[in-house]
């Protein structure tokens, strides 16, 4: 995302907390009042990331927790505009299932943000930048809120346990990209 230094930092009642303070040390516990990112506003994609992401064929944000992970990748400036600019079709899979998270605090961090902690909050956190958001089986009652926002929706089992799964669902997307392309 970027050579510069840039950190998440999650404020708890017991004060301001280092990411890795929060989710290791203490084994993401507290509860969560907000979550910044130290040094984004001076940050600068790293070279190429740009022209990788307008020249792609297609961009998938995979079901990373959408606050820690894609959020400061989404906070560097240029970042978020380019996968607006961008031609190719954006797609983003949710980390949310039934309205929990599949692993580590997502929950808590969306919560943070005042966003919904479900595949409609990821979706409605992610509207600006994509084009198609895939939720998961269980979720499908949501497809047509998130229809709603102006995004297409991929129904799919998103949980992957092993390789195969992971190898299914991955095959499941690239497919539905190549129909959008045709």
């Amino acid at each position: 995302m970027s050579n510069d230094r840039v950190e998440t930092h999650v404020v708890t009642p017991g004060g301001d907390r280092h990411f890795q303070e929060f989710f290791v040390k203490g084994a993401w516990q507290e509860d969560v009042n907000a979550v910044y990112f130290k040094g984004v506003e001076v940050a600068r994609p790293a070279p190429g990331v740009i022209a990788a992401i307008l020249e792609a064929r297609a961009v998938i944000l995979c079901p990373s927790n959408p606050v820690t992970s894609l959020g400061p990748i989404l906070a560097v400036p240029g970042i978020r505009e380019a996968l607006r600019d961008t031609r190719a079709p954006v797609f983003a899979v949710s980390p949310i299932v039934g309205g929990a998270a599949v692993s580590g605090p997502a929950h808590k961090l969306m919560a943070a943000r005042g966003w919904e902690v479900s595949a409609l909050g990821v979706a409605r956190a992610l509207e600006d930048v994509a084009d198609l958001v895939v939720i998961d089986s269980i979720d499908r009652d949501l497809a047509p809120a998130v229809s709603a926002l102006g995004l297409e929706v991929l129904v799919a089992e998103t949980i992957m346990k092993n390789r195969d799964e992971r190898r299914r669902l991955a095959t499941e997307i690239l497919a539905r990209i190549e129909r959008e392309q045709q």
